[in-house]
């Protein structure tokens, strides 16, 4: 059996029936089933579980709803008041009905009983239930991106489990979830085309998936894709009565309250202007519709008011107009709670999403009903503006955080690779908490991919607080042991924080040192001036990634080279990609500007940059058979920092000969290379030529105290007619 890592689910010993500490489920000889209770989502659970034991074991495990189906070995998996599970609990030794009324948690046990092996996985309610099933898969060593970045399970010839009894702690935060946004380059296109073409769209298919995904992260909510491309999540009846199905809670954006996707549901033409001072009947009735369409559902209604998409309100000006239109707004949406959903509303969840002119408004005095939940957001680049203070905290709707690791808007977006660091997510994070934010945490994961990592590793922090205990660098070692094997974990958590090391000081999507927004064109990097060395420590940071994320992919097994493109490989080259390209080009100016003759190299350097970027991202939508065909895209929204760049050429100089520079000025400026006394320190020479014409150089280096890494060489074509030196001083006299 493969060695089993911990992960984001506590489980605390719990008293029962006496059983062994390893329960054997599948050996080869004994038949393996799965009873369940009679619940939709409980069904769905055991059908996934079935599928995770055939991928381990080659053998379907019979699913049913009688125990009297029970096989030599049998799983049962239902609620606590369930009567598969009632039947079994004196012989297991247990009290379900100890979960009553509990969020979210589950009790497991394994016993023998009439000769046959049980494993009872019994949950306070729906989702308490799924997660014992997705604990156990992943216990059996299913990872939870099995499906969507292809780290598939391994046949075993012998699966066992701890039988001890547990039960499992009530996850941190109540309300756990993802938002898909920005899905016009990936998730949209990827779904239309390739995964249900005919939908042409996000939908169900897409939508199941989403679902299975969050059930084995433990996210219990969503916020679906909302952009003009795709169709609303409730303009197809089959995504709400999934997400019913797959106990999933709804939720939308501060921009769309009251369940709406304004973008796609309020036609101006039909319906006037969204604009409540003068349609303010209409708006109602439109949010009256979507209440009486998800009466039945569970759903965490947005309330206030912004523009038809993320934008500002129509019709109020000022700072006090809108506020005042937002105090009469949310009265009007808790008074049509009631009336249409026949609760009191401090019954049902609500969230004030504080973002841009929301917080503008509750922070100029709006005042907000009790039990609505403050739900802080992040500057757009993952430091939280703002969290409640002590007498917010008093709030029975609590406070929560609406966080992005990915973004689109100004002054640039970062829609592409996923580069936020682990250390900024977990400072945050663990401030949100410490602060009381722990009633709902969304994060906008753009099309989920590439962000599986930074994904899981916020879901993991909202469902276990104790987790924060943890440096971000061992969670990563732990992920990456349970995708790629414990052998491989270290050396891909050091590439990897080095990845996130090098995006914290500038992400590859900011390399054009221009603005969106308006959109800006590319200009001449910071890394470059005044003398390129910073430019240079830069590329060769990336090329030392690439080169040991390429040795790592070289030595795992096919099963996992799909996985590996995917979150690791790709990712890194594509950054060190980008940032080649961009900056091998700035350096190719400014050596053409000191008449250099390797600037044409420069320039050839970054196009293959580019091609490179080109093939991989060709390579990533023909993974798997085309699995994941349109779902990459190197150049969201086609900005400029994206695009292919022109490619300059130079003439060569009509100076002649060769020549030195070093960091801070020309070899013959003063000072130009200058060591202290006692302080031992390292400086970099560039020796080039003027010209295309091959020469020799030598220099010589007196007394003990320097050291250069080469006395000697040749300046031609094979090395651009320029090589770079170390000079290294000890301190000594």
């Amino acid at each position: 059996m493969s060695r089993v890592w911990l992960f984001s689910t506590l489980l605390l010993a719990c008293s029962g029936a006496a059983s062994a500490a390893d329960t054997t489920l599948f050996d080869g000889t004994k038949p393996l089933s799965i009873v369940h209770d009679k619940n939709v989502t409980v069904s769905l659970a055991a059908q996934m579980l079935s599928d995770d034991l055939k991928a381990l074991t080659g053998q379907t495990a019979k699913v049913s709803q009688r125990l009297s189906d029970c096989a030599q070995v049998c799983v049962v998996i239902g609620r606590f008041d369930a009567p598969v599970v009632t039947q079994l609990a004196k012989a297991a030794g247990i009290d379900p009905l100890a979960l009553k009324g509990q969020w979210e948690r589950y009790g497991r046990v394994a016993f023998a009983h009439q000769g046959k092996t049980y494993v009872l996985i019994y949950g306070s309610d729906r989702r308490g239930t799924v997660y014992g099933v997705t604990d156990l898969s992943r216990e059996l060593g299913v990872s939870p991106w099995e499906w969507w970045a292809d780290v598939k399970p391994r046949r075993v010839s012998r699966l066992a489990i701890d039988g001890a009894p547990r039960l499992s702690k009530a996850p941190s935060v109540q309300y756990r979830g993802i938002f898909l946004n920005d899905e016009d380059w990936g998730l949209e296109p990827w779904a239309g085309k390739t995964l249900e073409p005919e939908v042409g769209n996000i939908g169900p298919k897409t939508y199941k998936r989403v679902f299975e995904l969050m059930w084995r992260l433990k996210a219990n909510t969503l916020w679906p894709a909302m952009h003009i491309n795709t169709v609303q999540f409730y303009g197809n009846k089959a995504n709400p009565k999934l997400a019913d199905d797959y106990a999933i809670v709804m939720g939308t954006s501060h921009a769309e309250p009251m369940a709406r996707n304004n973008l796609r549901e309020w036609d101006e033409a039909r319906s006037g202007p969204f604009n409540f001072k003068v349609n303010r009947d209409k708006i109602l009735d439109y949010w009256r519709t979507r209440l009486k369409e998800t009466a039945r559902d569970e759903n965490i209604y947005t309330v206030g008011l912004r523009g038809l998409h993320d934008g500002p309100m129509q019709g109020a000006d000022t700072l006090e107009a809108r506020k005042d239109v937002l105090q009469s707004v949310i009265g009007l949406q808790r008074d049509l709670i009631h009336s249409t959903l026949g609760k009191a509303p401090e019954t049902v969840p609500q969230a004030y999403v504080l973002y841009h002119e929301l917080q503008e408004a509750y922070d100029a005095g709006l005042k907000l009903p009790d039990d609505v939940t403050l739900m802080w957001a992040d500057d757009n680049y993952g430091y939280v503006r703002r969290l409640s203070n002590p007498e917010e905290r008093k709030r029975s709707g609590g406070s929560g955080v609406y966080y992005h690791l990915s973004y689109w808007g100004r002054p640039h977006d970062y829609l592409w690779l996923g580069t936020t660091h682990p250390a900024l997510i977990h400072a945050e994070m663990q401030k949100s908490y410490a602060l009381d934010a722990r009633r709902i945490w969304i994060v906008n994961v753009g099309d989920i991919k590439p962000i599986e990592y930074l994904t899981e590793y916020f879901l993991d922090l909202a469902f276990d607080a104790d987790r924060f205990a943890e440096a971000p660098r061992d969670h990563l070692t732990k992920w990456a042991a349970e995708q790629f094997g414990p052998e491989k974990a270290a050396e891909i958590t050091d590439l990897m924080m080095g990845y996130y090391d090098l995006a914290f000081e500038r992400k590859p999507e900011y390399m054009g040192f221009s603005e969106t927004e308006p959109v800006t064109p590319v200009t001449e990097s910071d890394f470059v001036k005044p003398d390129g060395e910073k430019a240079q420590a830069r590329l060769k940071a990336y090329a030392d990634l690439v080169a040991r994320a390429e040795a790592v992919a070289k030595t795992l097994p096919a099963d996992r080279q799909s996985a590996f493109f995917e979150m690791i490989l790709y990712p890194v080259r594509g950054a060190a990609n980008l940032n080649s390209r961009k900056l091998n080009l700035d350096l190719a100016n400014l050596y053409a500007r000191q008449g250099r003759a390797s600037a044409n190299a420069y320039v050839a350097k970054a196009k293959a940059a580019h091609q490179a970027l080109v093939a991989d991202t060709a390579t990533y939508n023909g993974l798997e058979n085309g699995k994941w065909n349109h779902m990459m895209d190197m150049a969201p929204r086609k900005l400029p920092v994206f695009l292919e760049p022109t490619w300059p050429q130079w003439s060569v100089s009509p100076e002649k000969g060769c020549a030195a520079a070093v960091s801070g000025g020309w070899w013959n400026d003063e000072n130009a290379l200058t060591f202290v006394t006692g302080q031992p320190r390292s400086r970099v020479i560039e020796l080039f030529s003027r010209d295309t014409e091959a020469r020799d150089w030598s220099l010589k280096v007196t007394g003990d105290s320097l050291k250069i890494s080469d006395t000697s060489g040749r300046l031609a074509t094979d090395n651009g007619f320029e090589q770079r030196l170390t000079v290294s001083y000890d301190g000594g006299a």
